[in-house]
């Protein structure tokens, strides 16, 4: 799809990050926007920077599959058609594997995982409807590649929706669809993942730990040193332009992908670095 402008873009988490950075760039291309996020301050920020362009914005939580059901119905009711669906909210907790519970899994699993899930569902039936060029881009994130300490329960939410992303590539060009799909994985980028917990539904709330608090104070270190948001947004212009399926936002982690590839086969995990 070379020729964004007059086209439909839907992005979730779009109240700041790479979400804002994403709606913002589809905005200067001439899209109509539909804006979604849990938080509505933040939703109306993004909505004014980007412009006098046509943007709807609508408070969703994306783990919930009726509210983004609702998020579609009135996208495709008030547009008619959606061109670009950017699953791309997100939420991060730190912590070792033995120290999360159900209630960390499930706002994890609930937003990461069934956000795009839900997305998937309720879009992309109508999108393969419209026979038209169209694209679905998934924010997984690098966790969705390679592990580190300290981000378990991320990492399997992340390697989950990276699995859903290639089986749903496959699934449209198995029955000939005009449809594409990028799995978008981002490294440090100077986001506020780190202070996730203030999304998190008071009904899913814990007691922290040391090994959470040191686990988000290192991912805000790293995003502190991470690209801009914006960068990551020209990045996935060009994959829905070029028809990518993988966008990775360091040059250094296709060498580390390769790298862990081969030491799987082995085997032998290398200690971590």
């Amino acid at each position: 799809m070379r020729e964004l402008s007059g086209k439909v873009a839907v992005v979730t988490g779009a109240a700041s990050g790479i979400g804002r950075a994403l709606a913002l760039r589809f905005a200067a291309e001439g899209m109509t926007l539909m804006l979604a996020d849990v938080d509505p301050g933040g939703l109306a920020e993004t909505a004014y920077q980007a412009g006098d362009g046509k943007v709807l914005t609508q408070v969703t939580d994306v783990s919930d599959a009726a509210a983004v059901r609702h998020l579609a119905n009135r996208c495709f009711g008030e547009f008619g058609a959606v061109h670009v669906l950017c699953n791309n909210a997100g939420v991060f907790q730190g912590g070792r594997m033995w120290t999360r519970g159900e209630e960390d899994f499930a706002w994890l699993l609930g937003v990461n995982l069934w956000g795009v899930l839900h997305g998937i569902h309720e879009f992309v039936p109508r999108m393969i409807e419209q026979d038209t060029e169209g694209h679905i881009v998934n924010t997984v994130s690098v966790a969705g590649l390679f592990t580190s300490p300290g981000s378990g329960g991320y990492a399997v939410t992340k390697y989950a929706a990276m699995a859903a992303s290639q089986a749903l590539a496959e699934d449209l060009a198995a029955t000939g669809s005009k449809l594409r799909v990028t799995a978008l994985c981002p490294g440090a980028v100077r986001t506020r993942i780190a202070d996730s917990e203030r999304l998190r539904p008071s009904s899913l709330v814990t007691t922290p730990t040391q090994d959470e608090a040191d686990a988000r104070a290192w991912v805000g270190r790293a995003a502190e040193r991470g690209i801009e948001p914006a960068e990551v947004a020209g990045l996935v212009v060009a994959a829905i332009q070029e028809e990518r399926f993988l966008v990775l936002t360091d040059p250094e982690h296709a060498a580390r992908l390769r790298l862990q590839t081969e030491t799987l086969l082995t085997g032998n995990l290398p200690p971590y670095q």
